[in-house]
């Protein structure tokens, strides 16, 4: 049985605030409740400059992609100014996403590589031709044992986890995080390659314009089979950010995969609630929803996300005041719970379908899914 307690974002945001003071949270604890940056909206291109000469003296500064902040008055409302503008052009506030886990509860570390403890090991490296490529937008990845060996883990460039980001000598909240969801994905899909791309802070946060940005550059590298995301946002008026579902929608070809997110609620949670989408719940060990996890009309799939174990890097002790990124670490593995590492497990089983011949309609419409049980 789940006994962790699933967090209010409020409860969160109240503990972690001192932290990321650009962050607002919008009707806390009501119908409404999202996550947003303090001040920002998001607009399409076309639209900048009629939103800006509407706003005109309220507009501090605009950024080339498109996103617009306001000046320190309007600092507290950017989701009722874009809910404003959007009746005459379209934007939004630029929501925060949370990478799954806000509850109470952190890894538990297992032990290392060296230790004679019982722990799963990754199945050997396989070749898979042609390749079913996996894009992984988490807080980075590792060179962990695990991945020692498998050609992929360079070629997109080094992006390591951020461990100690405020370098007080304490890892940060969501460190290895992607290095643990990697680990779920070779584990159960062996033969997958994996293009990772840093989007999570350590504190795992990320935003739209962040996920966006990471989506195009994703794009234009060349055709990828599976795209995986392991964060999420609600929004004011339960719809998908703007600039999520067009960027997404880029991608006819790609199945989508993402976590349902850690609520313990069936409100949309953003993209995962998207039609385009496949959405993960988490199960625990009796195949039933868990507690924690978001659940819904909108979910596809579930897999197991209880007291799940993967590859994991943490900081070894006596490193404080060392710079982010050069801290002595140690590699071992893990236990963690949430949709995070549920969504992986699926999108493992969907990259074998691929491989075994299986177009993307196949297979999200395969019953190898698991299939959502309250």
């Amino acid at each position: 049985m789940d006994t962790q307690r699933t967090m209010r974002l409020s409860e969160w945001v109240s503990r972690w605030q001192w932290r990321m003071p650009d962050l607002v949270l919008h009707d806390p604890d009501g119908p409404r409740e999202c996550l947003v940056r303090a001040g920002q909206l998001v607009v399409e291109p076309d639209a900048v400059q009629p939103v800006c000469q509407e706003l005109r003296r309220w507009v501090d500064r605009i950024d080339p992609s498109g996103r617009i902040t306001l000046r320190a008055e309007l600092r507290e409302r950017p989701v009722e100014v874009a809910a404003d503008v959007n009746s005459r052009w379209r934007a939004a506030p630029n929501h925060v996403h949370i990478a799954s886990p806000i509850m109470h509860g952190t890894p538990t570390w297992i032990g290392g590589p060296e230790i004679d403890v019982p722990a799963p090991r990754p199945p050997a490296p396989e070749t898979w031709d042609p390749p079913v490529t996996v894009a992984v937008l988490d807080t980075g990845l590792d060179p962990h044992p695990w991945f020692a060996g498998r050609h992929w883990f360079t070629e997109w460039g080094l992006q390591p986890e951020v461990l100690d980001h405020d370098v007080d000598g304490n890892p940060d909240w969501q460190g290895g995080h992607g290095t643990f969801v990697a680990g779920v994905l070779i584990s159960n899909a062996p033969g997958v390659t994996i293009r990772h791309h840093r989007v999570l802070s350590s504190m795992g946060l990320t935003d739209d314009t962040t996920v966006a940005a990471a989506l195009r550059t994703i794009r234009a590298k060349g055709h990828i089979d599976i795209i995986l995301l392991t964060s999420g946002c609600y929004t004011a008026d339960n719809q998908c950010p703007p600039i999520l579902a067009n960027e997404l929608a880029k991608f006819p070809d790609t199945v989508i995969v993402a976590a349902a997110g850690n609520g313990g609620s069936s409100r949309p949670f953003w993209p995962a609630a998207l039609d385009t989408v496949v959405a993960v719940a988490a199960s625990d060990q009796t195949g039933t929803i868990a507690g924690f996890s978001n659940r819904g009309p909108w979910v596809n799939a579930t897999a197991p996300g209880v007291d799940i174990t993967s590859s994991y890097v943490r900081l070894k002790t006596g490193t404080e005041g060392v710079a982010p990124g050069t801290e002595a670490r140690e590699y071992g593995t893990a236990r963690w719970s949430g949709t995070s590492f549920a969504a992986p497990r699926i999108a493992a089983d969907l990259a074998k379908l691929l491989h075994n011949g299986h177009t993307p309609a196949e297979a999200i419409d395969s019953h190898s899914l698991g299939q959502p049980t309250l």
